[in-house]
């Protein structure tokens, strides 16, 4: 996977978690369809899962940081070869 999904991912299941979490969207919406029964166990889904996607943003972060800097030494490293020869 490319790390820019990995990063679009990551801050996109964040972002909505956190607008479940921290807002009343999530219990409004329930409780307009019914199922606001529901409500007392969404916290024990939600900041796992809030958890989870910031660890997965974490990670495209790391990959995005290794990737430049593999493609700089890479380029680097042609630069020294070409002129060697």
């Amino acid at each position: 996977m490319k790390d820019r999904t990995v990063l679009r991912t990551g801050i996109a299941g964040t972002a909505i978690a956190a607008i479940c979490c921290f807002t009343p969207v999530l219990v409004i919406a329930l409780g307009a369809v019914g199922l606001s029964a529901w409500l007392g166990w969404v916290d024990y889904v939600l900041f796992p899962a809030m958890a989870i996607f910031m660890g997965v943003t974490a990670y495209g972060l790391w990959l995005r940081q290794r990737n430049r800097i593999a493609g700089c030494c890479e380029t680097t490293d042609a630069k020294e070869s070409e002129q060697k020869t």
